[in-house]
Formats: C-alpha cells, structure tokens, sequence
C-alpha cells in the first residue's frame, strides 16, 4: 500500500510539471509599444503587424487615440475641403475595414468627378443639398443592352438627410448649386478608401495619349495650358452659379 501510494504522488507531480499554464482569462500578454526608429515601422505598420486584435489594443494604450476630430485645419480651396479618417490619419481603423470622411463645400463648390479604389462610399447630406452624377461602369446604357442610346449617368438632388451610394470604382461628382454652405458625411468599407481625380490623372498622360483620346477636340501645343487651369479636387463652379451668387470666376 505505501508502494501504491508512492507511486500514485509521483503520477500527480509528473503530471502536473507536464501540464502546460495559461494566463487566466483576466491576465493578457501584450507587447510593448515600440517606435519607429527602433523597428523601422510606421506606427500603422505596427498596428497590421500585431499578431492580435488584443496586441493591437495594447498599442494604443490612450483613450484619445480613438478619437478623431473632423473639426480641423485643413488646406482649403476657393470650393471648400475634405477631412478623412483613413488607416494613417487614425491609426485606431487599422483591422476595422472602415473608413469616413466629411466634405465641406462652399456656395458653388464643386467636387471634381472621381472614383474610389477600394471601396463604395455611403454619404449623407447633412447641412445644404448637393447634385450629384454617378457613371457605373461599360455596359450600363440608358437603355439596357442599347449602346447606341448612351451611357448611363444616374443624377439626383440629395437633400439634407438624404443618402446616395457610390460604388467602388464608379466616376462621380458632387456639386453645391446654392449659395450656402454644404456639409455632408461619407463612410466606405475600407480604411485605406483612397480618391482618384479622373480628369487630373488623365491630363498627367503623355500629351499624344492625351490628343488621341479626345481625337481634334484638344489641340497637342494647348494640352500644357489646359492642364494648368484644371483643378485636382475640390474647386469652385458652375458658371451659372458663379453669376448666382456674386462669386468671380476661377
């Protein structure tokens, strides 16, 4: 019996040195926040590169760092100026797939037609109205399957509180027909959204792509003087509006 006895205690020493721990469910093993000039990182490199959403908390150890202020300075046009919330301007969306921005637009401010990348954008008006234009992608005629009835270009008068998609890729513009000012509020399913200026990318083309793709409509030797009067982003028009409101032309 004192041999069985021996035996059995050994067993649960054995076992028990064997048995791997764990932190307790209160415990947490995070990594120590660590900057740029020790690992060559960005501070957002850091936040994708935590092994888990508990690590990437851990690297933001204040509560302010998951706030962001739309009420900041900006660089702003004659037309107004955006604000976004992207992966680098807050670090916090890293791992959300989220992203948002606010616009704000003056009488008569134009924001100039342009895609999203890498996501579809929800926004809403909520001070002002604003006309907005959405060109889908080839294909989408005015009459289905028509080509010769013309693309179709979706247009709406968004009001305030009103809400209009624009889907990943597809041109679109908005513009403030009055004379007051507009504020509206744009989410997207990506945190790093991005913006592409289309007539400002294409004008970056080499001048005899530029010529071929408007065929005689551009003269080559005015192709630099063009580029220099078109605004990349948020810029300041129609005519008609202009004249509206006692507002000089650009």
């Amino acid at each position: 019996m004192l041999f069985n006895s021996v035996i059995a205690s050994a067993v649960v020493i054995y076992v028990a040195a064997a048995v791997p721990t764990y932190p307790e469910p209160g415990q947490s093993t995070t990594i120590a926040s660590v900057t740029p000039a020790t690992t060559g990182l960005s501070f957002t490199q850091q936040l994708s590169l935590a092994d888990t959403a508990a690590d990437r908390f851990a690297l933001l150890p204040q509560d302010e760092q998951f706030k962001f202020s739309f009420n900041q300075p900006a660089s702003i046009s004659k037309g107004g100026h955006l604000v976004a919330a992207n992966r680098q301007t807050f670090p916090a969306l890293v791992g959300s797939g989220s992203g948002m921005a606010v616009g704000f637009l003056k009488g008569c401010g134009f924001n100039t037609p342009h895609i999203h990348p890498r996501a579809t954008e929800l926004q809403i008006v909520t001070q002002g109205i604003l006309q907005t234009e959405i060109v889908p992608e080839n294909g989408v005629f005015n009459k289905p399957g028509d080509a010769t009835s013309g693309r179709r270009v979706i247009k709406n008068t968004i009001n305030q509180f009103e809400m209009q998609p624009f889907y990943q890729g597809s041109v679109h513009t908005q513009f403030n027909p009055t004379c007051d000012p507009v504020v509206f509020v744009a989410s997207f399913n990506n945190e790093d959204f991005g913006a592409s200026q289309i007539v400002d990318e294409l004008l970056a083309m080499s001048p005899n792509i530029i010529t071929a793709a408007f065929g005689e409509a551009v003269d080559g030797a005015d192709i630099d003087k063009f580029k220099s009067a078109i605004p990349t982003s948020i810029a300041q028009g129609v005519e008609e509006c202009l004249a509206k409101c006692g507002l000089e032309k650009r």
